[in-house]
């Protein structure tokens, strides 16, 4: 009888259905959540794309075409408003919970299914702002590239590892950390291999079929006309500079109460693993992608929360394996250890998932009312044609723009770039790039809101001397509201 096909206990029973109910909770109780911060800013690049725009040409973003991809299925498909996100945002969780399931199968029904629970909890947990974040959109390409390494680990055919590297060369179009994980996989598939006496041959098709969707975003974009803007926001900017830019807590540890408990449950499985001789390739799969989460978490270098995602995936895969097999050989200290363990999580990741569900999305509801009254005080002086430039990094600016379908006169859909590594040649080619814009193509308005990123406010402009002097001689403040001031053209400029 193997793993999946025993009796599950009384106590992996109670911790699933504990789970499981807090997921169905706040996923209903998710279904009103807005379109906020980080999404709405890529659904107006899928929207500038689908109306003829170049990426990276004609928008200066530091993320991947697969993104852009995603969104602009999203957009064309759904639309661009807040139910159709919320839709997609958990139609895109249950396909990753599915994966993580298919994963723990091996260690019987209570590893699958509080595997995948236990994900839908932290993502929910999360609220609004995590919504199709793109650390999220990642987890299913990197799961299945894991899945089809393990399938043929166990003895499936090559097939497993070609579609296996589709996923992670997916993956890799959307965060390009995801290559370190496909490394990974690969170095296992060749250990793999040379054990089994298999030829090379399953390795080829792994890294071959991994290279496809890079190869094919990087022809989409040249064949677009914007691969040369892409190489220098990659080379000239993100590297040398953005890569290295972090807020003042960068380092602050999110969900720590969770994060406490997530990793005693991974330690001790994982000695349970070692001590009882049941380290097999789904362990070792498993772990390669839990030690890629950390590698992915600490490389980028922000602390942002949802780099914490692939981590979060892979050790939901191993969270539950251990507790069934711990309980039947009677090994009481292993299985107190992970169950509290594991209901300490559960519970932890509840309370913040009922804060998110309720007080704690106040917070996003009043970004959500900002864009409302942005778009109420634009559209009542626009006129048909008119651009707007929006000075902003996550705060709304974008968002308002994407529902009065209002293009900008420039690519820069952020103005955080312009006021850090000021000396830097590339900070200054890209202020002049602004600046030619405007002038070339004069915006109706422009919309500074209140608060910058990493740091500053409204007065952050005063340390741009060619914008401030323009916005001071051309423009004059027709509006100021809580969080962000438009200023209109003068008439008789």
């Amino acid at each position: 009888m193997n793993e999946s096909s025993k009796p599950t206990s009384v106590v992996s029973q109670a911790l699933v259905v504990l789970t499981g109910a807090l997921v169905a909770y706040v996923a209903w109780a998710s279904l009103p959540w807005p379109l906020v911060h980080d999404a709405p800013i890529m659904h107006y690049v899928a929207w500038r794309i689908a109306d003829g725009a170049v990426p990276y040409r004609d928008l200066f973003d530091m993320n991947f075409p697969g993104v852009y991809l995603i969104h602009l299925a999203v957009v064309t498909v759904m639309g661009t408003g807040d139910f159709g996100w919320r839709l997609f945002d958990l139609a895109w969780l249950a396909a990753t919970c599915l994966v993580i399931a298919r994963l723990a199968r091996p260690w019987g029904r209570a590893a699958a299914t509080g595997g995948a629970l236990l994900f839908a909890l932290y993502h929910l947990a999360g609220g609004p702002w995590q919504a199709g974040q793109r650390d999220f959109l990642l987890c299913v390409f990197l799961l299945l590239g894991a899945l089809g390494v393990a399938r043929w680990a166990d003895g499936a055919g090559a097939r497993d590892l070609a579609w296996a590297g589709l996923a992670l060369g997916a993956g890799v179009t959307i965060k390009p950390h995801a290559v370190l994980l496909a490394a990974g996989l690969a170095g296992f598939v060749a250990v793999r291999g040379r054990q089994r006496g298999a030829s090379v041959r399953g390795l080829v098709t792994f890294v071959a079929a991994a290279a496809v969707a890079p190869a094919g975003v990087v022809a989409w974009i040249g064949l677009a006309g914007g691969l040369g803007a892409w190489r220098q926001i990659v080379f000239g900017y993100v590297l040398p500079l953005y890569s290295h830019l972090a807020g003042p807590d960068a380092w602050r540890i999110y969900r720590p109460e969770a994060w406490g408990p997530i990793a005693l449950v991974l330690v001790v499985t994982v000695v349970w693993a070692v001590r009882s001789g049941r380290v097999g390739p789904d362990h070792v799969v498993a772990l390669i992608g839990v030690g890629y989460g950390v590698v992915h978490y600490v490389i980028q270098g922000k602390g942002w929360e949802y780099h914490l995602y692939p981590l979060a995936a892979f050790a939901s895969v191993l969270a539950f394996s251990a507790v069934e097999p711990a309980l039947r050989l009677r090994r009481h200290a292993f299985a107190v250890a992970l169950a509290a363990g594991l209901a300490a999580v559960v519970v932890l990741l509840g309370l913040k998932a009922h804060e998110a569900a309720g007080d704690g999305a106040q917070w996003w509801w009043d970004k959500e009312r900002l864009v409302r009254l942005l778009v109420s005080d634009l559209e009542a002086a626009l006129h048909p044609h008119d651009t707007v430039q929006v000075l902003d990094t996550s705060e709304g600016g974008i968002h308002a723009l994407l529902r009065l379908g209002v293009v900008e006169p420039t690519r820069f859909l952020y103005d955080f770039h312009f006021y850090h590594d000021v000396s830097a040649p590339e900070i200054q080619r890209l202020r002049a790039e602004l600046v030619r814009g405007m002038d070339a193509r004069a915006p109706r308005f422009v919309v500074l809101l209140d608060r910058g990123w990493p740091s500053g406010g409204p007065d952050r402009v005063a340390d741009f001397p060619e914008l401030s002097q323009r916005l001071a001689t051309t423009y004059r403040v027709v509006a100021r509201r809580p969080g962000y001031q438009i200023f209109a053209r003068r008439t008789d400029s």
